[in-house]
C-alpha cells in the first residue's frame, strides 16, 4: 500500500529516464522537493491541523478581547502562543516516515 510520500516518490521514479547518473538523480532531486511542498500542504489541510490551529487563534483573540489583566492572562496567552507556533513548525518541518 501506498502513503503520502510513497505516492510521489512512485510517480518521479516512473517518470524518471533510465540514461545516465545524472538524469535520475535530477529527476530525484525534482520529485522530492515538488512532493514536499504538496505534503506541507496536505497536512496543513488535514482536518486535526486545522482543528488545532483555530483552536489556538480563537484562545488567542479571546485573550486578547476579554483583556490581560493578571499573571494568569498572560500564561494563557503564552500557551495559546507557543501552541500556535507548535502547529506552525509541524509544517515547517519535513514529516517524520
Amino acid at each position: 500500500m501506498l502513503t503520502g510520500n510513497d505516492e510521489g516518490v512512485a510517480r518521479w521514479a516512473l517518470a524518471a529516464p533510465s540514461s545516465g547518473p545524472n538524469a535520475t538523480s535530477e529527476a530525484a532531486r525534482r520529485g522530492i522537493a515538488s512532493g514536499a511542498g504538496r505534503s506541507r500542504l496536505a497536512r496543513a489541510l488535514r482536518v486535526e491541523w486545522l482543528g488545532q490551529t483555530a483552536a489556538s487563534v480563537c484562545w488567542i483573540a479571546s485573550m486578547l478581547t476579554s483583556g490581560i489583566s493578571s499573571s494568569g492572562d498572560w500564561l494563557q496567552l503564552f500557551a495559546a502562543s507557543a501552541w500556535l507556533l507548535a502547529n506552525i513548525a509541524s509544517i515547517a518541518t519535513p514529516e517524520a516516515d
